[in-house]
């Protein structure tokens, strides 16, 4: 499981050209799931997420995270972050896990980190646009496989 977390001052999704969701101050949460992506994997991304202290305190350290704050969490599928670039020029998704079964996965993340943070999320399988600026930058990629 991989997610891609970027610090910002505003994210807004769109589907449809209607406004989905949107956030002020928070976290955009890119979501892959691997075919091989477990339980395990999600507990451990969830664990590791809930709590981040990648908001500056008074001091200018990292050390608040995004419920300090007061924000909140878009939490988006994104299936291309699994995506094999080794071979060629075309990305290959062979080893993204179903959509079915990713979806899932996907809902139980978003579910869990709801239970201490503030969550709005994408729609699995549309077409989103996302309208967001970026507070650092600060970015961040996890891989479950690494924790």
């Amino acid at each position: 499981m991989t997610a891609v977390i970027q610090r910002v001052n505003f994210c807004q999704l769109d589907i449809d050209s209607k406004t989905h969701c949107k956030i002020e101050r928070g976290l955009l949460l890119l979501l892959g799931v691997a075919a091989a992506d477990t339980q395990t994997d999600l507990e451990k991304l969830v664990n590791k997420c809930d709590g981040l202290r990648i908001f500056e305190d008074e001091n200018g350290k990292m050390n608040n995270s995004v419920n300090d704050i007061g924000g909140a969490v878009m939490v988006v599928p994104n299936f291309t972050l699994c995506a094999d670039l080794r071979h060629g020029k075309r990305p290959s998704f062979t080893t993204s896990m179903e959509p079915q079964k990713a979806c899932v996965m996907f809902e139980e993340f978003a579910l869990r980190l709801s239970k201490t943070t503030k969550v709005v999320t994408g729609v699995f399988g549309a077409d989103m646009k996302i309208n967001l600026l970026n507070d650092g930058p600060v970015t961040l990629i996890l891989k479950s496989e690494d924790l």
